[in-house]
């Protein structure tokens, strides 16, 4: 990955346009004075586009293009990139002021997954941190990040960063950006998760991937995979980027296909079941205990309806019994076997072979 920012050539300085001005006027033999009489400008004024303390407005630029016979733009160019130039310095000032909020965020993880590029030295690396959240300062990042996530650490334990889930969300939104979706219809999408249940029994995520963000995206939903961060326990999240258009992330922080599909479909409840100003970050404390009894409810019976659920007490714990019954429903075995453990009908010990695990491809893994 490369970033046009951090390789770019910037100059350590660039001089005023009145130095170039001073320097014409003495190879002509022009005084201030004369100039500014040519102008009919205070000399004052003069005297302080020279030193640089007065800008080169365009009325000024004709002027001495006019007087001395040097074109209007190059006057306006120069004094652009002059200006330009001083707001760089105080840029770079204001950045290396902000060194230390990158021990509030997981850069190394962050350029390891190519989501910041490399950077030469700590000022790239904040400049760069800035542009992946999409905002002009730190102050700006506590307004639009660290302090809607606070909310997630009122209640229960605070084992997690916020510099981590804000990174780890806006990832999501990232390539949540990268999806154009339908707009969003509730039956629309209800209808498309009678469809996406039966991928729970596709174990190869190369297939079942592209069909689940295609059926998704067709119904305003746009679904991302993201892996996760140190500090950041998030298993999935869901919040409304438009009011038009849902977005819906997944970490698969616990490598199987049965937690996958039971956390897809308990963001997808939310969804379908909670209101459009909702905000949840699974893994997070301080979330609503309703809200979640309720999507996770939705998941509950969206994988395994009640009729079918309530055959699993007498269900033959062996792995062919197991099998039978989750073709005969038509999900994936290791659903069965998830249902079962969480309900104390199995130990968590058994029948994980049924499971289906997986892993995240690095750059390294494709080479």
């Amino acid at each position: 990955m490369t970033d046009r920012h951090a390789t770019a050539y910037r100059p350590t300085s660039v001089s005023p346009p009145g130095e170039t001005l001073d320097d014409l006027l003495s190879d002509r033999g022009i005084a201030q004075s004369e100039l500014a009489k040519r102008m009919d400008r205070p000399l004052k004024t003069i005297n302080e586009i020279v030193k640089g303390k007065a800008a080169i407005t365009p009325e000024t630029a004709l002027q001495l293009e006019k007087a001395l016979d040097v074109p209007a733009d190059f006057w306006l160019a120069r004094e652009s990139r002059f200006r330009e130039a001083l707001a760089r310095r105080a840029e770079e000032e204001a950045l290396r002021r902000s060194a230390d909020w990158l021990d509030e965020l997981p850069c190394r993880a962050m350029k390891r997954l190519g989501w910041l590029p490399k950077t030469r030295n700590v000022i790239e690396t904040v400049a760069a941190c800035l542009r992946f959240f999409g905002v002009a300062s730190v102050e700006a990042w506590r307004e639009t990040y660290a302090k809607p996530l606070a909310a997630f650490r009122s209640t229960g334990r605070a084992n997690w960063a916020v510099g981590s889930v804000a990174a780890w969300l806006r990832q999501a939104e990232r390539q949540a950006d990268q999806i154009e979706c339908q707009p969003y219809r509730t039956e629309a999408f209800t209808n498309v998760l009678h469809h996406v249940r039966k991928l729970t029994c596709e174990p190869d995520p190369s297939v079942f991937v592209p069909s689940l963000v295609e059926s998704c995206r067709a119904s305003g939903v746009a679904v991302v995979f993201v892996p996760e961060l140190p500090g950041c326990p998030a298993s999935g999240a869901t919040r409304w980027l438009t009011a038009q258009k849902a977005l819906l992330a997944l970490s698969l922080r616990y490598r199987t296909n049965d937690h996958l599909w039971f956390t897809f479909f308990h963001e997808a409840g939310h969804i379908v079941l909670h209101g459009k100003r909702l905000v949840v970050i699974e893994g997070t404390s301080g979330l609503n205990a309703g809200l979640e009894a309720e999507a996770d409810a939705f998941a509950r019976d969206t994988l395994i309806p009640p009729d079918h659920a309530r055959q699993l007490r007498s269900l033959s714990r062996s792995r062919a019994a197991v099998r039978a019954f989750a073709a005969t429903i038509g999900v994936a075995p290791g659903v069965v076997v998830g249902r079962m453990q969480k309900e104390g009908l199995l130990p968590w010990s058994h029948l994980n072979d049924l499971k289906v695990r997986y892993h995240w491809r690095t750059d390294e893994d494709r080479r």
